[in-house]
């Protein structure tokens, strides 16, 4: 029975060899045929602009994966090249704030190089700007010889204020624009007097300025450092640069007249100052007061090395000239 199966199969495989082998030969014959080759022509023909198509969309679907490849590509490169930027821009206004701050610290060395005062530089750590007060607290204190009634001064001999107190590390300066301040100027011209005060928004006025003086806009003051007869001083020494004449204000039926300043020293902004540490101003040390010359009851002259005064009423006022020249602002 097997057998008989297998006769089968076989028959069966080897007629379909042979009907296969027939096809071959028969399709053979009939694409040698010529009309068979026209007609593969005209179907190749018609259906190029097919074939085109189809390989036109492979290349452009081919181009857009490369232009997206390309896109993300130079988006990577972009914000790399951002990044470079923001770095050289960071790192050029580093390089101009370290500059501004080296000019800034070359014109207060130059200031202390031609100062006869010993001086302490310091910088602003903090600021205290509100409508009535006008304060800045240094970094140096009583441990760098820094005390209360120092007088402290910014680039170009500009005055910046006084120190009100004073601690081992640090120092709080009282700005001439503070309203509690007062400051006894000079215009350079006529040399006439005035008392200058601070007032809102950080500009000076200058008050009780003789009528008949001439005051013209742009005029220099600086500090008058007025010497009184018994030995006292002003607080502040003579010839410190306070600011220049912005607005002049006269009253025909006043005898004086009031100026308006704009501060030499960027107020405001300030970073570095200087403080004089061996300027005395007020009264002078107990040892050094002259004398009265009231002649003892044996009618003698009291003994002593200091020199004696006659006691008045009303002590008068006298300018004497600075014992060093002031130092030219370096602005």
């Amino acid at each position: 029975m097997s057998a008989v199966f297998a006769n089968r199969t076989a028959r069966r495989r080897a007629i379909a060899y042979v009907g296969v082998l027939a096809a071959t030969l028969v399709m053979m014959a009939v694409s040698a045929n010529p009309f068979v080759i026209e007609l593969q022509r005209g179907l190749g023909f018609a259906f190029k602009p097919v074939q085109s198509a189809i390989s036109g969309f492979g290349q452009g679907l081919s181009s857009i994966a490369a232009a997206i490849g390309e896109i993300d590509q130079l988006r990577i490169e972009n914000q790399a090249l951002r990044a470079e930027n923001e770095r050289i821009k960071e790192e050029a206004l580093q390089a101009e704030e370290i500059r501004r701050q080296n000019e800034v610290l070359t014109g207060l060395l130059q200031l202390r190089n031609g100062f006869d005062y010993k001086t302490a530089a310091a910088a602003v750590i903090a600021r205290d700007s509100s409508e009535v007060q006008q304060r800045v607290v240094l970094d140096r204190g009583t441990g760098d010889g820094i005390a209360i009634g120092n007088v402290v001064v910014s680039s170009g001999g500009a005055l910046v204020g006084r120190v009100i107190e004073a601690n081992v590390g640090t120092a709080t300066v009282q700005l001439i624009s503070d309203p509690g301040s007062t400051v006894i100027g000079q215009l350079l011209s006529s040399l006439a007097t005035g008392e200058v005060s601070g007032q809102q928004p950080g500009s000076l006025r200058m008050q009780n300025i003789d009528a008949a003086v001439s005051v013209g806009l742009g005029e220099e003051v600086v500090t008058a450092g007025i010497e009184l007869a018994g030995g006292i001083r002003s607080p502040y020494p003579k010839g410190l640069v306070i600011g220049t004449v912005i607005d002049v204000r006269r009253d025909a039926n006043e005898v004086v007249q009031t100026a308006f300043l704009e501060p030499a020293a960027d107020l405001e902004h300030l970073e570095f100052a200087l403080v004089i540490l061996d300027y005395r101003g007020g009264l002078p040390a107990l040892g050094e007061q002259p004398q009265s010359c009231t002649p003892n009851a044996d009618g003698t002259i009291p003994s002593g090395e200091q020199p004696c005064i006659e006691p008045s009423a009303s002590p008068r006022t006298s300018l004497r000239p600075s014992a060093s020249p002031r130092p030219s602002p370096t602005r």
